[in-house]
C-alpha cells in the first residue's frame, strides 16, 4: 500500500469517526431541542513579568507576550495574534466537522487571518478604537469535491463557526475588578 493510499485511508477513517461523533451529538441535542444547551468555556490568566502572561486553559498553558519593540520578551504570540489564531483554528475545526458530516473529503484546509489596528487608540493618542478595525481571512481548501458542494460547506461553516459568530455579533462582556480581595 502506498503512502498516499494509506494517507487517504486514514483521512477517510478519521472523517467517518468525526461524522459518527457529530451524529451522536446532534441526536442528543435534538432530543432536548427546546432546552438551551449552554456550555461554559474558561481561561485563567496571570501576568508573570513585564508583559509576559500565562493562560491556563484546561490542562494547557500558553505563554502570551509582546514583541521586543513594545517592551516584551517575545516568548509567545500577543493577545491580538491569539484572537486571529483562534478564528483560523475554529474555522478549520468547523470545516472538518461539517465536511465529515456532509461526506465531503478534504485533503487540507489552511487559513490566513489578518487584522489591522490603529495603534493610536491603544496608546491613547487619538480617539479611535483600540481593537481591530477589521479582520480578513482567506481559506485555502484542497478537495476532490465539486465546487457546488464546497460552496455549500463554506456557507454552513460561515453560519455555524462559534468564533466567527462571536467576532461578528455584539455580545455582552461583563467585568469586575478586585483590589486586595475586595470588589472595587
Amino acid at each position: 500500500m502506498s503512502v498516499e493510499t494509506l494517507k487517504t485511508f486514514e483521512n477517510e477513517s478519521d472523517s467517518k469517526a468525526l461524522a459518527e461523533k457529530l451524529k451522536q451529538i446532534v441526536e442528543k441535542l435534538q432530543k432536548v431541542s427546546q432546552e438551551p444547551a449552554i456550555r461554559e468555556f474558561r481561561a485563567d490568566t496571570e501576568l508573570v513579568k513585564g508583559y509576559l502572561t500565562k493562560a491556563q486553559i484546561r490542562q494547557f498553558t500558553l505563554d502570551i507576550d509582546e514583541k521586543p519593540g513594545l517592551g516584551g520578551t517575545d516568548k509567545g504570540p500577543n493577545p491580538l495574534e491569539v484572537v486571529l489564531a483562534a478564528l483560523g483554528t475554529c474555522h478549520e475545526i468547523v470545516y472538518a466537522m461539517y465536511a465529515a458530516g456532509l461526506g465531503i473529503p478534504l485533503d487540507s484546509i489552511k487559513i490566513n487571518v489578518k487584522g489591522r489596528i490603529d495603534a493610536r487608540g491603544f496608546f491613547n493618542v487619538a480617539q479611535v478604537p483600540s481593537g481591530f478595525l477589521e479582520v480578513d481571512y482567506e481559506v485555502d481548501i484542497r478537495s476532490p469535491t465539486d465546487r457546488s458542494k464546497i460552496k455549500e460547506l463554506v456557507d454552513v461553516v460561515n453560519t455555524h463557526c462559534p468564533l466567527l459568530d462571536t467576532l461578528q455579533r455584539p455580545i455582552n462582556v461583563n467585568g469586575s475588578v478586585r483590589l486586595n480581595d475586595e470588589l472595587l
